[in-house]
């Protein structure tokens, strides 16, 4: 018997039922034999692909020029701008020579494509008629992570879309960040994840940028997963790599940017993780690779007409949905569920003698595992009614399961506490890194940020120094 058929729970072993669950769900194979790469299998490499679609379908619609650019930089554009260069240093793919020859230059695999893209910027960007400029590309980035690698969460190579933009006044700048996240929320809410917006203390933003916002997903084992980021980077790039315009009255200017990222590994990582359950997955309609499947109930002096009723019901579900008839006859109908239920099908349509008789069908829903009949002539109907109810359920859950995991802590002692049961502390905090750093080491987690989506008014002291708060923030175990 498999570890996620065992019922492993995902709130108290969560990292077991994750591995297991993402290489028996055909998610991915992290057997790969380099370290932090990892294949991306059939549903995996599904998901993301749907993902990525509704992405850039709504990049596009406000705007954003696809685009693909080089995968390499030189060391002497990547150093350029010195914090950005300071905050990837360590993490950056080196290639010093091709074949056995040394280079004369040596290039830098992207781990993001800033220092790749304002070169190109600075020869396109002239004049205001040329602002706002927005492109984005999907693309794989690398990273060389030094912390435990984990398949979606953390690894050295990863798909992500990566949006930059410039524009002509700050003002620009700040409505255009409202976009991003706008954007960015529509995709993660159609997925029904819930997450918090939150903006980065100055200590941690984005090497090179004016601030940070971070959308911190939650995860069963309370550590948050940030699957989204959106940088405002003031001019600090365009300064250094001469991005230029010149402006109506003639005069000329430096413009200024913005750069965002949306982790689709991550994203799909948020997927199983908030929506699975001991069974498998549960995947939202929109995005499951097979969303109706059809089991036979075999039934001795009924088979063919078994047979017949489901191709028939088959015939037309699959006009609609992706529709599965899983007619294999070495297989159970119980194996069958299992298999499923793994695999996170939304919809199940179980058929037996007594629904052929009958002229109904069973309907199961693979979030509250509930049945239900339903009249073969509405068939179309009920299974619409139950997708709707499915995903509108999962976010609901979500939602509910985050309100949950948030809770105050009016000490360093009560944050490690709330640490330790798997839980986000909610604090108030003088904003001195100092005091930060040692929550970080008392409590073990990190302050991620205040919300940038609500404003939260400190009432208190700093919980580490005493002082006068200046902000409410979260602390949380991060990805």
């Amino acid at each position: 018997m498999s570890v996620i058929a065992s019922a492993i729970n995902k709130f108290t072993n969560f990292s077991s039922w994750f591995d297991e669950l993402i290489f028996q769900a055909r998610i991915v194979d992290s057997r790969f034999p380099v370290k932090g790469f990892i294949v991306y299998l059939e549903n995996g490499m599904f998901i993301l692909e749907m993902i990525r679609r509704r992405l850039e379908e709504l990049l596009v619609e406000t705007g954003h020029k696809t685009m693909m650019f080089p995968l390499v930089t030189t060391d002497e554009l990547f150093a350029k701008e010195a914090e950005h260069i300071k905050g990837f240093l360590s993490e950056v793919f080196v290639i010093e020579k091709a074949g056995n020859k040394p280079l004369e230059k040596k290039l830098i695999i992207r781990p993001t494509s800033e220092t790749i893209m304002y070169p190109m910027f600075k020869l396109w960007i002239r004049s205001h008629a040329d602002l706002p400029f927005k492109v984005h590309q999907t693309v794989n980035v690398y990273r060389y992570e030094t912390k435990a690698t984990r398949p979606l969460y953390r690894a050295r190579e990863f798909p992500w879309n990566e949006a930059h933009t410039a524009h002509a006044t700050a003002a620009d700048a700040e409505e255009q960040v409202r976009e991003a996240i706008e954007i960015y929320s529509k995709v993660l809410k159609e997925l029904g994840i819930s997450y918090l917006l939150l903006k980065r203390p100055d200590f941690d933003k984005f090497a090179g940028a004016k601030y940070s916002i971070a959308f911190d997903a939650w995860n069963p084992d309370g550590r948050v997963n940030q699957v989204a980021t959106v940088h405002n980077l003031g001019r600090n790039f365009s300064k250094v790599f001469e991005i230029e315009f010149e402006q109506k009255d003639g005069s000329r200017a430096l413009v200024y940017q913005l750069c965002y990222g949306f982790g689709l590994s991550r994203v799909l990582a948020a997927v199983i993780a908030q929506h699975g359950d001991d069974r498998g997955c549960v995947f939202p309609p929109s995005i499951a690779p097979v969303q109706v499947v059809i089991v036979p109930i075999p039934f001795k002096g009924y088979e063919e007409l078994i047979t017949s009723y489901c191709k028939k019901i088959h015939e037309r579900l699959k006009r609609i949905y992706r529709c599965v008839l899983d007619d294999r006859e070495d297989v159970t109908p119980g194996e069958k569920f299992y298999h499923w239920e793994m695999l996170g099908v939304p919809v199940r349509v179980e058929i037996g003698p007594k629904e052929v008789s009958s002229s109904k069908v069973t309907l199961f829903r693979r979030d509250t595992l509930e049945r239900t009949e339903a009249d073969l002539n509405d068939v179309e109907m009920r299974v619409e009614e139950l997708m709707t109810k499915i995903f509108t359920s999962l976010k609901e859950r979500s939602a509910r399961i985050m309100e949950q995991m948030v809770v105050d802590a009016y000490s360093p002692d009560e944050v490690k506490k709330a640490l330790s049961e798997r839980k986000i502390a909610r604090i108030e905090w003088c904003g001195k890194e100092d005091c930060a750093l040692k929550l970080k080491e008392h409590a073990g987690g990190e302050i991620r940020g205040s919300r940038f989506d609500i404003v939260e008014v400190p009432q208190r002291n700093c919980i580490v120094c005493g002082e006068k708060a200046q902000e409410v923030v979260y602390v949380a175990k991060a990805y």
